[in-house]
């Protein structure tokens, strides 16, 4: 494969391939999970392992499998990275382990992730594949951090557990005494899972904007 198209297996999915802004897959897990930076930067490197490395053990195998039981080996290989996921989490991030518990099983079901798979893996070699992997799953990722920073800083006036907005910051950083941040207030309709929608959607909108061929989907 030339140098060319390797580079766009990476850069594609960010932004004229989106997984979730132009494809539309992956959505409801984009949704469920960006009530905090901290929640979707986790999720967003969970997919990326999973994709990346589902891709390149079923490009290994592809050769192997009997096209009649194609798929129940696929959700095998992602349930086997999913598991290590969990696993990893409950070691080095119990508690956060705790939030996304339902979540990271859930990522066994992730469109994206069984759609590269088809669309890509079955028919490429490995190293191509587990480029397409990391490509998608930055993609995903990148979609899910956005989300996630706005609503976060937007709807608990925080980020990260450092505080930005409201009556701890007036009395906490120098320069957020005055002006704007000494007025503003978070919202909480961003703290509520419906505001997932609404900036998903304005993403979505700028996505297509920007790209004529999106806006004709006839």
């Amino acid at each position: 494969m030339s140098e060319v198209n390797t580079k766009k297996l990476l850069t594609d999915p960010l932004d004229d391939n989106n997984p979730i802004t132009v494809q539309v897959l992956g959505v409801c897990s984009a949704l469920a999970v960006s009530g905090s930076l901290k929640n979707a930067l986790v999720m967003a490197v969970a997919v990326t392992f999973v994709t990346a490395f589902s891709n390149l053990t079923i490009s290994l195998l592809r050769n192997y499998i009997p096209s009649r039981i194609r798929m129940i080996v696929q959700l095998v290989v992602i349930a086997f990275l999913v598991t290590l996921v969990s696993i990893s989490l409950k070691a080095f991030l119990f508690d956060l382990s705790k939030e996304l518990s339902v979540y990271v099983g859930l990522i066994i079901t992730n469109c994206i992730i069984m759609g590269r798979l088809e669309a890509f893996a079955i028919g490429n070699k490995p190293v191509d594949s587990f480029l397409d992997g990391v490509g998608n799953g930055i993609g995903y990722g990148l979609i899910l951090v956005i989300v996630g920073f706005i609503r976060e800083l937007f709807g608990t006036g925080a980020l990260l557990g450092f505080t930005f907005f409201g009556e701890e910051a007036r009395h906490g950083i120098e320069f957020l005494k005055h002006g704007f941040f000494n007025d503003f207030f978070h919202n909480g309709l961003m703290v509520l899972p419906i505001s997932s929608i609404f900036i998903l959607g304005i993403l979505i909108w700028i996505q297509r904007s920007r790209n004529a061929e999106l806006i004709d989907i006839s």
